[in-house]
């Protein structure tokens, strides 16, 4: 429902952006930008205004639409730029008196993530960007951005503090881009000049990443620019608070001598000096009470000093020849390391040279056949390239495969040969030592006393009196013998009738069989010619082919690559493997046998 008051331009903004669809919702956003620059608004009705759009929820759009995927905008990333900085001037000079703490604790610091996302984005795309056109158009979006960031932070000074513990100011500031670390550097100038004590409200941490940022670019770059920019920030945190420029002082023991010999004479010297003036002063005044405990601390290290060059004196002769050992072995060490990164430089090189130049006459060989091909053969022809690629990817995978089996097996035959020789060597080093053993003198076994054969005497005769032989006369032996020759020659009728029963179930079995399989494998009755009735008239007909099947097997056998018979090479040469028939012919019977 309208409220009573409400600006008509911000009120029908509002209803079209409610029946619009949402793709049109940024487009219809940058109207704001009008609304708000208006000439005719002085600051109580510009404020006003504002409300206006904070109540009706088109800031909360603005905030929706840059949390979206940008490249998905109308105008992509230069209306993101424009909404963030529409966003950052309809939050300024704003005062909530509805719910205050949502507007101050919650949609005031998700509106600082929001921008330093989209001005790392920005970043990024900008360092990517190739054209000079491109390059252009990210940097000035991207200070966009933080112009809209530093105009927010200024307006709220509490969110300064919020700018500088967030991981994406961080990682803005660390970069190696000149222009965007001049713009990131001023973002910083901005905060502590609207917040001079910021630096002491964040974590530890944090200040000191900021301030290792600044002394490494102060140490690493050449350009005045970035080296101006990076020493007026030093100078404004050394001006801000005395304990800074104790921190500065201890933690960065050579910033003095790096900014008196590389950064004097480049056309900052005022801020240069002002700042060295600072360090050294602060130096000064801790140097009266560290004197004395300086001069007590170089006594003592002199005097251990002293005690450990006698001792490396007495040890002298032995290091120096372990020094030039060790210093000739890295020495030596090094030149092969360099000579093997050069052999694999060059290796590298020339393989990417070969590549290059193997692609280049395939893409012109092709062109010149697809210049001769005509048009209607030019798939037919592309089709049988692509074939002729993949069998020759696949003949060199399976060659690489073949060879990888080979050496594996080989070092499985080496082993095996060695084992073989080792065994022979054994065997001859035990027979030589068995020859060589002298042989023990015959001697002849103990006889038994006469007492001894006495008693043994006695025990076979009375062992006979216990068990006593059963006799038997002639006429019953001849008859015993008569009945076993008897039965014995009907068990071996009796056997020879069950072999040939045996032989003729088998020749039946076998019979049924082959009648079996020619019948699955017979043709229709339609089809059927006199060659095939003679196949089921004859019974030698299904044999021979049987067995020219398994010769024509064996032949194959015989006749496969070297390296389909990797896996033979302690076979003996006489035997074919079963499966390699089995495959070819399934079953086949023989005399009555499967």
């Amino acid at each position: 429902f309208p409220m009573a008051g409400t600006d008509p331009q911000v009120l029908a903004l509002a209803a079209q952006i409610t029946e619009s669809r949402e793709q049109d919702i940024p487009l219809l956003l940058l109207k704001l930008k009008g609304i708000l620059s208006s000439p005719s608004l002085g600051c109580e009705e510009s404020n006003k205004i504002k409300q206006d759009i904070y109540d009706y929820g088109l800031t909360q759009y603005c905030l929706l639409v840059l949390k979206q995927d940008h490249s998905q905008l109308h105008g992509a990333w230069a209306t993101a730029a424009q909404l963030a900085e529409i966003l950052s001037h309809c939050c300024v000079g704003l005062e909530v008196k509805e719910d205050p703490e949502e507007f101050y604790r919650k949609f005031l610091p998700s509106v600082i993530d929001s921008l330093l996302v989209l001005g790392k984005r920005l970043q990024a795309r900008f360092i990517r960007a190739i054209k000079d056109k491109e390059k252009q158009d990210f940097l000035h979006w991207f200070q966009t951005v933080t112009d809209a960031i530093c105009w927010l932070f200024g307006g709220h000074i509490q969110l300064a503090a919020r700018v500088l513990q967030n991981d994406r100011f961080l990682q803005l500031l660390i970069t190696d881009d000149v222009e965007t670390t001049i713009v990131m550097m001023s973002v910083l100038h901005n905060i502590l000049r609207v917040n001079s004590s910021v630096l002491l409200q964040v974590e530890e941490e944090i200040l000191h990443s900021v301030l290792d940022e600044l002394v490494y670019k102060l140490s690493s770059t050449t350009n005045p620019a970035v080296g101006s920019a990076a020493t007026k920030l030093l100078l404004l945190v050394a001006k801000s608070c005395k304990e800074l420029v104790q921190l500065l002082t201890a933690r960065y023991k050579g910033l003095k001598g790096l900014l008196s010999k590389q950064w004097t004479g480049k056309g900052f010297d005022r801020e240069v000096n002002q700042l060295l003036d600072l360090l050294y002063l602060e130096q000064s005044n801790g140097k009266g009470e560290m004197q004395k405990q300086h001069e007590a601390a170089c006594v003592i290290q002199a005097v251990w000093r002293g005690f450990q060059t006698r001792k490396r004196l007495k040890k002298l002769p032995q290091a120096v020849v372990t020094l030039q050992r060790s210093f000739r072995a890295k020495r030596e060490q090094e030149l092969q390391h360099l000579t093997k990164q050069k052999e694999d430089e060059a290796l590298k090189l020339q393989m990417q040279l070969q590549r290059q130049r193997a692609m280049r006459l395939f893409h012109e060989r092709q062109l010149a056949l697809l210049e001769v091909v005509h048009a209607s053969q030019v798939n037919k022809y592309m089709q049988e390239m692509e074939e002729k690629s993949a069998l020759t990817i696949q003949r060199f995978w399976r060659g690489y495969r073949a060879r990888r089996i080979f050496h594996q097996q080989k070092q499985s035959l080496r082993e095996y040969k060695a084992a073989v020789i080792i065994q022979r060597a054994a065997c001859k080093f035990l027979e030589k030592r068995r020859r060589m053993r002298p042989l023990s003198p015959w001697k002849e076994p103990k006889g038994l006393t006469d007492e001894q054969r006495l008693a043994l005497q006695q025990k076979v005769d009375d062992y006979i009196k216990l068990h006593p032989a059963s006799q038997m006369s002639e006429e019953g032996s001849k008859e015993l013998h008569v009945q076993a020759q008897a039965k014995l020659a009907q068990f071996l009728l009796r056997n020879r009738l069950d072999q040939r029963a045996a032989q003729r179930r088998e020749a039946l079995l076998a019979q049924v069989n082959t009648d079996v399989e020619l019948l699955m494998n017979a043709p229709g009755l339609a089809e059927t010619t006199e060659k095939d009735i003679g196949a089921f008239m004859s019974r030698s007909i299904p044999v021979a082919t049987k067995a020219r099947q398994a010769h024509n097997t064996m032949l194959k056998y015989t006749r496969w690559p070297w390296w389909k018979k990797l896996g033979d090479e302690f076979m003996e040469d006489d035997v074919i493997p079963d499966d390699a028939i089995n495959t070819e012919l399934e079953t086949l019977f023989i005399g009555g046998r499967k």
